[in-house]
């Protein structure tokens, strides 16, 4: 069987274990800038049309990965539209320290530059330019 070169397919939704509601959904909110979303028994949070869905206090999900995700054992990158000096300087104004970077790495539009963070629960987070026009 030969499958097409490229499936109709995009990432909807993937899954982020916190362990404290408040203290995720302010950090997501101000420094990402996600779109809270209320459920049942917890949150998710938007990003556009891409969805991070949560585990967290409270919340039993019906289906889980064979060794489920734990606060802080997540690693996510999401992409700055911009200059990296400008994910640099809102990062410094959230006073979120950086864990790593400015450094050069190879993501889903290929070379960029990055910056590693961490959110509350100690889970690794990037973000990643492809402005090749402006250095940090």
């Amino acid at each position: 069987m030969t499958l097409p070169m490229s499936l109709p397919i995009k990432l909807d939704h993937s899954v982020v274990h916190v362990s404290d509601w408040e203290r995720s959904n302010a950090f997501y909110r101000e420094v990402l800038g996600a779109e809270l979303v209320r459920r049942p028994s917890g949150w998710c949070y938007r990003f556009g049309d891409t969805q991070l869905n949560l585990h967290g206090p409270g919340f039993t999900p019906s289906e889980v990965a064979r060794l489920p995700v734990q606060p802080g054992n997540s690693d996510l990158c999401f992409e700055w539209k911009g200059p990296i000096a400008d994910a640099i300087a809102h990062l410094d104004l959230c006073k979120v320290a950086i864990h790593r970077g400015p450094i050069e790495r190879f993501g889903a539009k290929g070379p960029g530059t990055s910056v590693y963070f961490r959110d509350p629960d100690g889970s690794l987070l990037e973000f990643i330019s492809y402005d090749h026009g402006t250095k940090p």
